[in-house]
Parts: structure tokens; C-alpha cells; sequence
């Protein structure tokens, strides 16, 4: 009873340390994106695309699969004008509206596999930064393999066997992605796990599990963080090569989706330019956040890059 009593106000402090850890975390990476220009730019882009993909009904004028008719009569190969802002396909539908709703499967699976990454790649990293020894040799060598395999043929791959689905093109990516994560939290769990506090926790008898996700996690949230931000472009990248390829989803309109509609169509030798450009261009620009949030990462993950 007595133990007890005596133990609630260390309890009652490590909680408050991981809290102060936390937020300290967090803080420092609203400063990051609010002092550099070009990570502010990769966040502002993002949070576009995810407030088109939310408002999509509202925003769109048509279903995106839907043959626009216009006084009953269809709308096909239509060039921009005041009903179809970016013109039709050779099957009557809307451009624009099928651009605004590509933004969902975007999101959808650029958060999804954002999020898989940063998971896996993070417990991975912390796991076999922490133990080292046989531990870390084995997920090490893992992550090797994973190194030395192709990335899109593997999602091709993967895609053929399980079927044409946005969700099995995220789990390829989960698959794959985690690796670079993992690498770095790895180096980085090397150098917190040596540091006093942890130090302190261990001779205070805090188990493993409670050093690695109060003590040294947060400590790694702002790099975690950043390697998710990164792998939201590049899972958007991909699943649009995917779906250009003619692997996507079907029955989902994707900007991989449209680019590879309009290959079809022959868009290219029609001139409908307004078909196939604006998704190239989403595409583009979801690509350059994940490259200017990593630029402006340079001052956190390369400190002496700032001397010069």
C-alpha cells in the first residue's frame, strides 16, 4: 500500500515529462515549417489538395463520371467554356470535375501510405536502434533486402496478383517504403538512447517499453514526421504511374487515371491539352512539396549546411 503511494508521484512526473517532451516536439515543428520558406510552401500545397479533396462534391459541378449534356445534347470532345471549365473527354465527362475528385484517391493514399510508413519504418528504427546487438543485425539485413528490390515492378507486380485496388497499391507501398524511414530513426536512436535522461530512466527501473515511447520517441517525432511528408508525394507519384499504366482502380477516377484515359484517347494528337495537363501539373506540385519540405529540412538533418 505504502509502495504504492510512493510510486504515484514518479508516475505522475514520467507522464509529465513525456507530456513536456511532446509538445516540445511538436513545437519544434510548427517553427520549422513557420521560419523556412520552402517547407511552408510544401505544407501550404498539401493542405490545398487535402481541402479539394474534402469539398470535392461541393467544388465539382458534375460527377465525374457523368456524360455532361447540355440542352439534351452530349458533350464530347468539348473544348473549355462557361459549362465545362476544362472541357470533355471523347466520353462526354467533365475534366475539371474528374481533376476535383482525383484529389480524393491522391490523399487518400498519400495519407494512408504516409502513415504506414512512418509506422512501420519508426517502430523498426526504434526497435533495432535501441537493442542493437542480434536484434538489430536482423532487421538491418531486412531492410537490406528491402533496399534490393525494385520498387515500381514490385507494385506491379504485387497490384497483378491481388487485383486492381487503391488499397493494394498501399500496402505494396507499405510494403517498401518503411526502409529509408527506419535507416535513419536507426542512427538517430543510436545517438538519444546515449544521452542522460534515458540513462536515467533505465537505472530508475523503467521497462523497455516505456524508455522507447515516453523517452526517446518523441524525441524522433519532428525526423519521423518529415520522412512522412516525404513518402505522401512520392505514394501519389506512384499510384499515379500505377493507375497510368492501366493498373489503377478502374472504377476510381485518379489523376493517373485521367493521364492514362487520355494516352488511350489520343488526346495528345487532338491537341485537348486541358485534359491531360492540369492532372501532370497536381501531380508535379504534389511531388514538389514532398521535395521542398525535405529542402527545408537540410537545417535539421544537415546542421553544417547552414554555414555555408
Amino acid at each position: 500500500m505504502g509502495s504504492s503511494l510512493m510510486d504515484e508521484p514518479n508516475v505522475v512526473k514520467e507522464q509529465s515529462n513525456f507530456s513536456v517532451t511532446f509538445k516540445r516536439s511538436l513545437r519544434g515543428v510548427v517553427d520549422f515549417f513557420r521560419e523556412d520558406r520552402f517547407a511552408m510552401t510544401g505544407l501550404i500545397i498539401y493542405s490545398v489538395f487535402i481541402l479539394v479533396a474534402i469539398l470535392a462534391p461541393v467544388i465539382a459541378p458534375y460527377d465525374p463520371h457523368e456524360m455532361v449534356r447540355i440542352n439534351g445534347q452530349l458533350q464530347v470532345n468539348v473544348g473549355p467554356n462557361s459549362n465545362t471549365y476544362l472541357g470533355t473527354t471523347n466520353m462526354g465527362r467533365d475534366v475539371f470535375s474528374q481533376l476535383v475528385y482525383g484529389a480524393r484517391p491522391a490523399v487518400l493514399v498519400g495519407v494512408s501510405a504516409a502513415f504506414m510508413v512512418v509506422a512501420i519504418g519508426t517502430i523498426i528504427g526504434l526497435i533495432s536502434g535501441y537493442f542493437k546487438g542480434k536484434i538489430d543485425t536482423f532487421l538491418m539485413r531486412t531492410t537490406d533486402v528491402a533496399f534490393g528490390i525494385p520498387f515500381e515492378p514490385f507494385v506491379i507486380v504485387l497490384v497483378a496478383f491481388l487485383g486492381p485496388s487503391i488499397w493494394n497499391i498501399v500496402l505494396a507501398m507499405g510494403l517498401l517504403l518503411w526502409r529509408d524511414t527506419a535507416r535513419v530513426i536507426r542512427s538517430q536512436v543510436l545517438v538519444v538512447r546515449e544521452r542522460g535522461f534515458v540513462e536515467s530512466a533505465r537505472v530508475a527501473g523503467a521497462s523497455h517499453f516505456r524508455i522507447l515511447f515516453q523517452h526517446i520517441a518523441p524525441n524522433i517525432l519532428p525526423l519521423a514526421l518529415l520522412y512522412g511528408s516525404l513518402a505522401m508525394g512520392w505514394a501519389i507519384l506512384t499510384e499515379a504511374a500505377i493507375s497510368f499504366l492501366g493498373f489503377g482502380d478502374p472504377s476510381v477516377v485518379s489523376w493517373g487515371y485521367m493521364l492514362h484515359d487520355a494516352f488511350v484517347s489520343q488526346a495528345l494528337s487532338r491537341e485537348s491539352y486541358s485534359w491531360f495537363v492540369p492532372p501532370g501539373i497536381c501531380i508535379m506540385l504534389v511531388v514538389m512539396a514532398g521535395f521542398y519540405i525535405g529542402r527545408g529540412s537540410e537545417k535539421i538533418l544537415y546542421p553544417r549546411l547552414n554555414q555555408y
